[in-house]
């Protein structure tokens, strides 16, 4: 199913994501964060069906169902690093730079920062090209609202 989606996301000179499909790519990548740790839990599922419907205007049902969908991307994705590289490169700057917020919030949503989870989200903010002072910025703002 998502074989099409893959491929085209990770051309040589892939083209700017429609705006459904970034969705999709981008609430695969906070399922990515959220299992990195082994530990998919209901209040990271809960806090990414949160997260999308804000972000997007969806209501609980599609929120749910785009996770479910993203779910599925996820599993079938390439590595973490060329799979977003190929997000970078098919999504504004200004919409990866949310990105991490919530991939912030999706660590966080349990109460503590796994170091795996941690880690990932540093590398992949990195590879959105989001610096370490941004991806720091959008940490504090998640445990502000916390």
């Amino acid at each position: 199913m998502f074989a099409d989606f893959l491929r085209r996301l990770t051309a040589p000179q892939p083209e700017r994501l429609p705006d459904p499909d970034a969705r999709l790519a981008l609430t695969a990548l906070m399922v990515r964060i959220a299992r990195s740790d082994g530990d998919y839990s209901d209040v990271e599922i809960s806090q990414i069906d949160r997260l999308t419907a804000r972000r997007y205007g969806l209501s609980p049902f599609e929120s749910a169902e785009l996770r479910g969908q993203a779910e599925r991307l996820e599993a079938e994705a390439p590595d973490t690093v060329r799979f977003t590289r190929a997000i970078k490169d098919a999504v504004a700057y200004e919409e990866r730079e949310g990105v991490v917020e919530a991939l912030w919030a999706v660590v966080l949503a349990d109460g503590h920062r796994d170091a795996q989870e941690d880690s990932l989200v540093r590398l992949v903010a990195n590879l959105l090209g989001v610096n370490d002072r941004d991806s720091a910025m959008a940490r504090h703002r998640v445990e502000a609202e916390s």
